[in-house]
């Protein structure tokens, strides 16, 4: 059978099981944009920008654990989706961006877009090629997907010449690549029994991605069986269901007290499917890879990841779901008095301190709790905001967190359009600030076009919030480059076709989102919040210690 590279290149998707891709047409892909048409199984996401549709294939990969598929253009196209890319690698996600290139005979001539893609995301993506016939698309589109799936998930970079993907070729699509998940040797789980059997105050920080639901199962019967306490890392809240009588909280950005105390008290931290990052360890400071006396267990699907920052006593090379069914009806130790207190200080600690404007973000996420499906999924970019669903919004067995590990300002929005493309019958909430939901707004249209819209939430203060409390902090008085004029956020999205409101007082949420939920156009609030009712330097102490701000986010 004698076709084009294009025409091959989409029978190999085909074979890889895609059947969502995500990007913005350009003359560099034209001959893949063509065979996509006789390809019906393949929905082609229409975005309005590079960076809405890199960062939807990268909550793609976050949500569905198989690669989600980006097409850009060259050059301006590229550098565009590469916040997308960054965005995947530091969640460790699957995400595959596949960039229209300049026909190999333009090579070194500095031709129009040209970029050297290898050079460019060399950095920040797994492995990054270009193809230079199209014999070999589907050998390549194979290594692509394995690559993306295997060890640490993460994005990989396909260049694709535009001679290559006009060429013609009897070449035949692989059939579909299947990853394997590692599995630990019983050296090392006799190790880890022998190890966690003879301590007295143990924490697992549990992360990371390629959980599945039984993974999650076998995990929640493990550390209930045994009474171990347990936190996620950075933005993984959704993996042990916050009910469990085992979760004690959120290790991520502006610990609470209790979670603080437990990582100061424990003589053991055990890091399950998770890389240490510096949010997760306070800037490498707890534990501290120079000076950390206590045994480290460290679980990962990658080897790389073993050893990388901080040695560990039993090293772990396992994929997350493997050693959860493991250690699902192992029964090492009884920690129950030690788990029963952070579990209560937990509890004491999800009473969000009052605020003083017309809006109380508490309440607000408090009626969230009380009316959102249980497989209702949570989105977010970068900001302020993100503290109050972070910190007070318990993720139940069947709920979904899509958020930035890279602290990405724009990637709320998209990965709540994605995840209603992916799961139309779910309810999904996009919670932003006004900041980052100017980043990627324009994906209202794709949302409209697609017939996959949200609910969107927008906590409007007029500034980047996060910024501004460090002002505060660092340089008291002299507040500078971070007001906002807005333009009508209600305004817009009705002209995107959205249902829209202003809501200024906490008791007209409720009625408000009632309709945002009964609207088949999806919805967007916009909620008026005084940047001094959430960063007020007279309560600036509080809200450091209650963890409301964001690091080095925006928003």
């Amino acid at each position: 059978m004698n076709r084009s590279g294009g025409q091959l290149f989409v029978a190999s998707l085909l074979e890889q099981g895609v059947t969502t891709a995500f990007g913005v047409p350009g003359e560099s892909y034209l001959a893949i944009l063509d065979a996509l048409i006789d390809a019906p199984e393949i929905r082609l996401i229409s975005n309005r920008n590079e960076n809405g549709a890199s960062f939807m294939a990268a909550a793609w990969g976050q949500l569905t654990g198989r690669p989600g598929i980006c097409f850009v253009t060259r050059g301006p196209g590229a550098t565009n989706a590469a916040i997308g890319v960054h965005t995947a690698q530091q969640n460790s996600t699957p995400m595959i961006l596949f960039v229209g290139q300049i026909a190999t005979s333009m090579r070194d001539r500095e031709a129009f877009q040209e970029v050297d893609y290898r050079a460019f995301f060399g950095p920040i993506a797994k492995w990054v090629t270009e193809i230079d016939s199209a014999e070999r698309i589907p050998e390549t589109i194979a290594r692509a997907f394995s690559v993306a799936m295997s060890g640490r998930p993460g994005p990989v970079v396909v260049a694709l010449p535009e001679n290559v993907l006009a060429a013609k070729t009897k070449a035949q699509p692989r059939p579909q690549v299947i990853a394997p998940e590692p599995a630990p040797s019983p050296d090392s789980i006799a190790a880890l029994v022998e190890t966690l059997s003879g301590v007295k105050r143990p924490l697992i920080i549990v992360g990371g991605t390629g959980w599945n639901e039984q993974g999650r199962d076998d995990f929640r019967q493990f550390v209930e069986n045994n009474h171990l306490p347990v936190i996620n890392a950075f933005r993984f809240h959704d993996i042990l269901d916050n009910n469990s009588s085992s979760y004690c909280g959120d290790g991520g950005l502006g610990k609470f007290a209790n979670v603080k105390r437990l990582l100061d008290e424990a003589d053991l931290l055990f890091g399950f499917n998770i890389r240490w990052g510096e949010i997760t360890t306070d800037s490498y400071s707890n534990p501290d890879p120079a000076r950390e006396t206590r045994p480290i267990l460290h679980s990962h699907p990658s080897d790389s990841e073993i050893g990388k920052i901080y040695r560990a006593d039993v090293p772990l090379h396992s994929g997350p779901n493997t050693l959860s069914a493991i250690l699902q009806d192992k029964k090492i130790g009884n920690w129950k008095d030690w788990s029963d207190k952070g579990r209560q200080e937990f509890e004491s600690s999800r009473v969000p301190p009052a605020q003083p404007g017309p809006v109380d973000m508490g309440k607000i996420i408090g009626h969230l709790q009380s009316i959102l499906p249980d497989d209702a999924i949570l989105t977010n970019g970068a900001g302020n905001f993100a503290a109050w669903h972070s910190k007070y919004f318990l993720f139940g067995k069947k709920h979904r967190l899509l958020a930035p590990q890279s602290g990405a300002m724009g990637y709320g929005l998209p990965a709540a359009i994605m995840a209603k493309i992916a799961g139309p019958k779910r309810t999904v909430v996009c919670i932003t600030g006004d900041g980052d939901f100017l980043m990627t707004c324009h994906e209202l249209s794709t949302a409209q076009q697609a017939g996959a819209c949200p609910i969107v939430i927008i906590v409007n203060n007029s500034s980047y919030g996060t910024i501004r409390m460090h002002q505060e902090t660092t340089f008291p008085g002299r507040v500078s480059f971070t007001d906002i004029k807005n333009p009508d956020f209600v305004a817009l999205a009705k002209a995107f076709g959205f249902h829209a409101e202003h809501v200024k007082t906490t008791d007209s949420f409720a009625p408000a989102f009632a309709r945002a939920l009964a609207s088949k156009s999806g919805a967007v609030l916009d909620l008026i919040v005084d940047i001094e009712s959430l960063t007020p330097q007279k309560t600036l102490s509080q809200i450091r210690a209650r963890a409301l701000s964001a690091g080095n986010a925006n928003g």
